[in-house]
């Protein structure tokens, strides 16, 4: 089986055959490459340390990490590539890098494993390669790693990932095999012919399965608790998108100019994630007046105007792929109105809540509970909830639920690697889970009052809320990652009078 044979049909229907004359024309007069290697990653140590916590939960085992490969946008363009999150984790390569790459921990004879990572290397000069192929050549995306380059960046050995499909199949009826299965279905369909024997009963095909899903679910969950190295980058992450805020605040006056304003927040945003990371780590929320109401508001077709709130969800994604996740709801003037100052207030006094329960031993889901509370509160106190229904009813999971009119999301959830991270974690690893130090969590209530709900006072109407920030678990509480993007109401007035000038 040739495993990028599939992936390399697009490219090859649009590259043009060559004469062998221009072949060898293309291929000759190029300077010497160098021959300097990269110097070891400063990610490398923590990626061993990962993979070793990977080798000692499965013994004897092989386990095959696929990056994921290129997906096409329209017709011959592809998206840029982003690898998946767990072959991220245990590699250290983010960014772009490698797509079509596969990480395999062998099992030692010794006990443990050896990682290795086949990928497509740099080819040579003299290639069909690296001239007509345009989704992989040199010409056309740029140079490619070596194997030895990879092996001195990562400090794991690299093979050409035209040896994969033999090496996976080797003493595969004799080993337990088991793939990430969701990150790369060539790599996937390799693994089963390669483990897949003829006389195999339905039961043992969905055994198969049952443990792919365990090494994923090992995969996702281990990244609840970040290590140094992750929580940096989350600094990075959090500094970045802080500029990025900044910019949008001193541009408001600008996107209430020029029309169709929640674009222009939108795009001056984006320019500053791609220009200090990699770009946005998630689809961005720019929702003037009642568009905030709608919680996944990613359009973004709508105009700003003077008197609006406008509501921010948006995070730099650095190009180790770490994103943050802040949420800022901000007046378009500088000002909130009496209106909008009493859904803030509430809003934050909720926020402020969830993150003082934040800290070791309690649960994850505990957090959301403090926040709902003042939420619950404010709603009964300004006779939003049912006649007969006071705050305990409320919260009551089995008969209440009435404040979900107006704060119907979660007000947490894991962040990292991914914008939701950990996803495949199981609830009591997770919902239910103790938070431990080196976790970092959102916390992100909000009240949405519908232009429509004739539930709400009418000055109410139109008005949504929601303030997010990126917390980190502490041996002794917690640190709010992104406390220097102002929040508190006062200091949100003073900050857009500051970035306006």
């Amino acid at each position: 089986m040739n495993h990028v044979s599939e992936k390399q049909q697009k490219s090859q229907s649009r590259s043009q055959p060559s004469p062998e004359a221009f072949r060898t024309f293309i291929g000759s007069g190029w300077a010497p490459r160098s021959d300097q290697l990269p110097a070891r990653a400063e990610v490398a140590d923590y990626a061993a340390k990962r993979r070793a916590t990977v080798s000692e939960a499965f013994p004897g085992e092989r386990l095959v990490i696929p990056a994921g490969g290129l997906k096409v946008r329209s017709n011959d363009t592809d998206y840029i590539f982003r690898p998946h999150s767990a072959f991220a984790h245990l590699t250290g390569l983010g960014a772009d890098r490698e797509p079509d790459a596969v990480l395999v921990l062998e099992p030692a004879a010794d006990g443990g494993h050896d990682a290795v990572l086949f990928f497509r290397p740099l080819a040579g000069r003299d290639t069909e390669e690296f001239f007509a192929d345009s989704r992989y050549g040199e010409f056309w995306v740029g140079g490619r790693p070596t194997i030895e380059d990879i092996e001195a960046e990562l400090g794991i050995a690299a093979r050409h990932i035209d040896e994969f499909a033999d090496s996976v199949a080797k003493d595969a009826g004799e080993i337990g095999v088991r793939v990430v299965r969701d990150a790369d279905p060539d790599v996937t369909t390799a693994v089963e012919q390669a483990r897949t024997s003829e006389t195999e009963t339905a039961g043992a095909v969905e055994q198969r399965t049952e443990a792919d899903e365990e090494l994923a679910r090992f995969l996702s969950t281990m990244r609840l608790a970040k290590d140094a190295w992750e929580i940096e980058q989350m600094r990075q992450a959090i500094a970045a998108t802080a500029e990025g805020f900044e910019a949008v605040l001193a541009q408001l006056a600008e996107a209430v100019r020029r029309g169709r304003g929640e674009r222009w927040v939108e795009g001056v945003f984006g320019l500053h994630a791609r220009h200090r990371g990699n770009g946005v780590g998630y689809e961005s929320i720019a929702a003037a007046g009642d568009h905030a109401n709608t919680l996944h508001w990613i359009k973004n077709t709508g105009d700003v105007h003077e008197g609006d709130l406008v509501l921010v969800d948006a995070g730099v994604e650095v190009d180790s792929l770490y994103t943050a996740d802040i949420t800022r709801t901000v007046p378009v003037d500088g000002t909130y109105t009496d209106a909008q100052r009493t859904v803030y207030e509430a809003v934050y006094a909720a926020q402020q809540a969830g993150i003082a329960a934040v800290k070791p031993g309690n649960k994850f889901s505990d957090v959301h509970a403090a926040a709902i509370r003042v939420i619950a509160e404010h709603l009964y106190e300004w006779g939003l909830l049912p006649e007969g229904v006071d705050v305990e009813a409320t919260l009551d999971k089995d008969t209440g639920q009435f404040h979900r009119r107006w704060m119907v999301h979660g007000t947490s959830h894991h962040l990292g690697l991914d914008v939701h991270d950990c996803a495949l974690a199981l609830r009591e690893d997770y919902t239910d889970g103790e938070l431990r130090p080196g976790m970092i969590l959102t916390v992100e209530p909000g009240l949405y009052f519908k232009a429509d709900d004739e539930l709400v006072p009418e000055e109410l109407r139109g008005i949504g809320v929601r303030i997010e920030d990126d917390v980190l678990v502490t041996d002794t509480g917690h640190e709010v990652l992104s406390s220097a993007i102002p929040s508190e109401l006062a200091e949100v007035e003073a900050w857009i009078a500051r970035a306006r000038g």
